[in-house]
Order: C-alpha cells, then structure tokens, then sequence
C-alpha cells in the first residue's frame, strides 16, 4: 500500500490523514508537541482541532520526522508556517517524493505564492497545490467533496490518484497561480461579509460582496498571470461561496466579530485559530497598489483591519463610489477573451 506522510496536525491535516487511511493508505500524521501527538494516539482523535472525527487503525499520530521518507508528502501548516515547514522536512524526503500543499495564503514581505516557496526550498521535489471548497469538519466526517489540484500534468495526475475517493473527488488543473491566487484571496472577501453580518446587514450585502469580490480576485489573479476561467471553478467562485456562507469558516465568523465591534487582537484570540484571511488582506492590497490594480473591497478591508476604519463608514464609502458599467469590468477582466 503506498505510504503517506501528512505534516501539520491542525484540522486540515488531521482530516486529509483520516480520509487517506479511511482509503486503505498507512499514513504518519506528524505534528510537533510530543504530548499532543502521545494524547491523539491514545484517544485516536484530534479533541483539539477536530472532535468526535475517529482515527482510522492505519492512521499514526506522531512526531517522527522519519516517516517523512513516503511516497507522498502532504504539508498542511498555516500560510506563514510554510517556508520553516519546508525547512524542516527536506532532510527527511525521497528524491521526486511530491510534495502537496494545502495552505491558502502567500508570504508576506516577499508577495511568494506557497508553491513559489516551496520550489525555492525545495527544488529536488515535484510540487502540487490542492485547494476548493473544503471544510476539514466535512471532510473529516466523510462528506462528499470536491477539490482541484494544481501542477504539471504528471504530477497533478499522480496526485489525483493517490488522493481521490468516493467521496473526495479531485480535478486536476495546469494553472497553479490561478488556483492559488484563488484560494488565497477569497479569504478576505470572506472577512468582508462577516463583517456585513456582525453588522445587521443581509443577504443582499452579502451576495453583493462576493460577487463583486470575485471581480476583484478575478482581476488580481489575471494581473499576476491566471487563467481567468480558473476563478469561475472550484478554487475560485467554489471556494469563495464556502467560504463566505458556512458556520466552519474562521474568516466569516472572525469578520462577523469584527463588525459586532470586537478589536481585531480579541477576534484573533477568540477564534483560537489562524485567520488566513488577516495576512491576506495586506498582502492583496499591496500588490493592488503595485499592480495599479482597482479592488475597493480589498481596499477598505485593509482600512478596517490596519488603519482602525469604522466598518459602516468603510460600507458607505464602497457604495458610494464612482459610477461604472457593469460589463466594461467583465471585459476589464478577460473573462471574454
């Protein structure tokens, strides 16, 4: 049976080793604090990350860096972990052992999407980038899925075998920068409509939020050298509503805090998690700004998280905007072309 290895023991990781060893794989879920790791393979569950999801016997929670050595490596550490992951794990992998992974974010002070890191660290290695609409409490609990891997065909291919399962269908897709740039950023359009909900707007906010914050990802993406067709698929429009509309997402219900009037250290403390979409938020605005790219959700965003602007005065100011022609952003974007 192929052997795999899941690095990063937080939900993702904890879920993405339980549906491979549901499907028959040996898989070393490997975290860092010994105690945490001893507790899981006594409970056999993550109480922590992931309650009442059961482990799986060819499932092995662990610290041992050794069982890197698969054939398959899965790096599941927030955005900014990625690097130092990376760091970590290369005396430990097999020559063309691929590597996927499944953070969505890019690195700040370098403006690096994650695949770019990894290829930096770890250039003896074939990289892939899984991402979509994918929540680890459903994932984990076996609900039908479906995600989109990222990379060269052979490897994108390789990939989608070894992960698929009947209910964890995987597409594969050449456009490793749409993908990421997707996922990414999806995540502060996601903190926008949490913020319209803690403040008592509805639906129509919302749906106004994401369809205009797909514009702009859209337009980001396509600037930075996306295939525009990638943001009206799984990484794209599939993961911004998921991530804009569940109860699991910790971008929404930390933006929902955010606009209930709560500083942005107690949401960070209170969510217990890490935000993705906090980091992102910067990091998309500063390279709209360097790209000459317009993203006015981005934009106030960025105002409301680091400049300590009023959440209602940021909505009034985004609808108050300068008058545009719908279609002319449509063509603006290369969706037509």
């Amino acid at each position: 049976m192929p052997k795999i290895a899941v690095y990063g023991a937080g939900s993702w990781g904890t879920a993405l080793a339980v549906l491979l060893a549901n499907a028959g794989h040996q898989v070393a879920l490997i975290g860092r604090q010994a105690d945490e790791m001893e507790r899981m393979g006594k409970q056999r569950e993550n109480v922590r990350y992931l309650p009442g999801v059961v482990f799986p016997s060819e499932l092995l929670p662990t610290t041992e860096l050794a069982l890197l050595d698969a054939e398959l490596v899965v790096c599941s550490v927030p955005s900014h972990g990625v690097r130092e992951a990376a760091r970590v794990i290369k005396p430990y992998l097999r020559p063309g052992c691929i590597v996927v992974n499944t953070a969505k974010g890019m690195e700040e002070g370098t403006h690096l999407r994650l695949s770019e890191v990894l290829i930096k660290e770890l250039p003896q290695n074939p990289i892939a980038v899984l991402s979509g609409p994918s929540h680890a409490e459903e994932v984990g609990r076996d609900m039908p899925t479906t995600v989109v891997v990222a990379s060269d065909v052979q490897t994108a291919e390789a990939v989608q075998d070894l992960m698929m399962t009947p209910k964890f269908r995987i597409y594969t897709n050449p456009d490793v920068i749409g993908v990421e740039l997707g996922g990414a950023l999806k995540n502060v359009i996601a903190l926008c409509t949490g913020i319209a909900e803690g403040l008592g707007f509805g639906d129509n906010t919302k749906a106004a939020l994401m369809t205009r914050g797909l514009a702009e990802i859209a337009r980001l993406g396509v600037a930075l050298g996306g295939h525009p067709l990638t943001f009206a698929g799984l990484s794209g429009v599939g993961d911004l509503i998921v991530t804009c509309t569940s109860p699991h997402s910790r971008n929404r219900r930390a933006g929902v805090a955010l606009g209930q009037g709560k500083p942005l250290e107690t949401v960070l403390r209170e969510v217990g998690m890490v935000v993705e979409g906090v980091r992102a938020t910067r990091i998309a605005y500063e390279l709209s700004v360097e790209k000459h790219i317009s993203m006015p959700i981005t934009e106030q965003a960025y105002k409301v998280l680091f400049a300590g602007a009023d959440p209602k005065i940021a909505v009034a100011d985004l609808m108050l905007r300068g008058k545009r022609h719908e279609l002319e952003e449509v063509v603006e974007m290369s969706w037509l072309k």
